[in-house]
């Protein structure tokens, strides 16, 4: 059953850690290496966020400059923005596709060495809702573990690619091992649901504030980003003296990792810095938080489809 009311103009009245306002979560999409590929057996290559609109391909044969584009966030991206949060001593969660860390070593020590937090966007890179739900059930065991072993400790959350399927929140919820997931983009707080009648946390996310618009045609230089996420967060600060609110930013590191566009993030994160009352947080402390201070309520909360 859909929920068109929310918390309506009823917010819930708590604090973020510190009496702040506003919880700020910056969130790495690391993807690279799990994306459709012809050599994966998928018969056809990745066509989503590249640096082109349109697929120049043969549909079948290898796009070695889509698989190029892809390892640009591994090889580059991924290593300026790792540079970026950790001299700032910043925290960041990782939606981490399973088996992209499988797949670089090197890259699953550096985010191990971190206190960064992980929600797991799927053992692949694929659409859930193109699964069926013995494979989804599959692929939802198969990332948590790929994780733990990669990186030496389990993902928090669950974001699956675009879109859950109709069951992928049973489907997390029965695994018993996410705390929350994030397939939602209806609210700027976090808010409880009923699945199968026990609780589950669902922390929203946002497709406003991610990169991914500078390929899809939203931005073009790193300052009109920077501007655009500096707007977003001064109107939410001001909102958040009287009610709480959550910012979220999505980063890739084949997009924001190039340099005039990392440029941006470097702004939006100055500007940020010199503000109070803000929560620079992981998403997993945000469910933490939420979980301590706004228990689940089984009068209030509406079973989720």
């Amino acid at each position: 059953m859909r929920d068109f009311i929310g918390y309506a103009n009823r917010p819930p009245q708590f604090r973020w850690p510190g009496d702040s306002g506003l919880a700020v979560n910056i969130v790495l999409n690391y993807e690279e290496g799990s994306e459709y590929s012809v050599a994966d057996g998928d018969g056809r290559s990745e066509t989503a966020l590249l640096e082109i609109n349109q697929p120049r391909v043969p549909p079948g044969d290898r796009d070695l400059a889509s698989e190029s584009m892809y390892e640009y966030g591994s090889r580059v991206g991924f290593w300026r923005l790792h540079r970026l949060f950790t001299e700032r001593n910043l925290p960041l969660t990782v939606f981490a596709s399973a088996q992209a860390l499988e797949r670089n070593a090197e890259v699953a020590a550096a985010i191990a060495r971190t206190d960064w937090d992980i929600a797991c966007h799927g053992w692949r890179w694929v659409e859930h809702y193109r699964l069926d739900e013995a494979t989804e059930r599959d692929h939802i065991a198969r990332a948590f573990d790929s994780i733990v072993a990669t990186v030496g400790r389990p993902p928090a959350g669950w974001y699956s690619r675009y879109s859950r399927s109709a069951a992928t929140r049973r489907l997390v919820v029965e695994h018993g091992g996410y705390d929350y997931d994030s397939d939602a983009y209806n609210d700027e707080v976090p808010y409880w649901v009923r699945v199968d009648g026990r609780p589950h946390l669902v922390v929203p996310y946002s497709l406003v504030t991610n990169d991914a618009k500078f390929v899809q045609g939203g931005w073009v230089t790193g300052r009109s980003y920077a501007e655009f996420l500096i707007e977003t967060f001064d109107m939410l600060l001001k909102e958040s003296r009287s009610q709480p609110r959550m910012m979220s930013v999505g980063l890739h590191p084949r997009v924001i990792g190039h340099p005039g566009r990392a440029s941006g993030l470097e702004r939006f994160l100055d500007h940020v810095a010199g503000c109070e009352g803000v929560w620079m947080a992981r998403r997993q402390d945000i469910a933490r938080h939420w979980k301590a201070e706004m228990p689940f309520d089984a009068l209030a909360a509406k079973e989720s489809t």
